[in-house]
């Protein structure tokens, strides 16, 4: 059965990104590529990938001034926008609706494997909403940046599964238990 994984990185204050979507907090921290919860150990996971556009932007603008290809070539990606978008690599798919309107298409993607929710938090508690949304991980990275794009922006209880550290993040595990009532 096709599990729903947010998989992401938080500052303390509990944001992904500043007020200018900046993800610059999160590539100072020192982190094992091959430690606990290890984008490797996702990857081998994970068999589709969704996201919503302006994480899309930063990731696309981030490997177009690096000159790195497109680092999800193997797996399909759903963007979910509204706006007007040209994917940069075949392997996405722009949508526009419902987390439910696509879970078919998604779970025929993924196969026997999870699909990754990368963000942002918005796109992730839609998912929770639509109940597709299983875990949640995050990577907690010392540092604050006072605003920007919340982790995840709806009243929800999650159950604490586990915990681990790796070098500057410390990660919880969580299990969606659903809207707080």
């Amino acid at each position: 059965m096709t599990g729903y994984v947010y998989y992401t990185a938080s500052t303390l204050d509990g944001f992904l990104a500043d007020e200018n979507d900046s993800l610059d907090w999160l590539l100072t921290q020192p982190i094992d590529d091959d430690g606990p919860f290890s984008i490797a150990d996702l990857m081998a996971s994970t068999g589709a990938i969704v996201m919503g556009a302006t994480t899309y932007r930063w990731v696309a603008d981030h490997i177009a001034a690096s000159g790195e290809p497109w680092p999800y070539t193997d797996h399909p990606t759903f963007l979910f926008t509204h706006r007007e978008v040209v994917p940069i690599d075949p392997s996405i798919t722009v949508v526009a609706g419902t987390p439910a309107e696509y879970r078919g298409a998604l779970e025929d993607a993924a196969g026997s494997k999870n699909v990754w929710v990368v963000g942002g938090g918005d796109l992730a508690a839609q998912f929770a909403e639509s109940s597709m949304l299983d875990e949640m991980v995050v990577s907690f990275a010392p540092a604050t940046v006072g605003s920007g794009r919340p982790l995840f922006p709806r009243a929800f209880d999650f159950e604490l599964l586990e915990t681990a550290r790796n070098k500057a993040f410390v990660i919880g595990r969580y299990r969606v238990v659903g809207p707080r009532v």
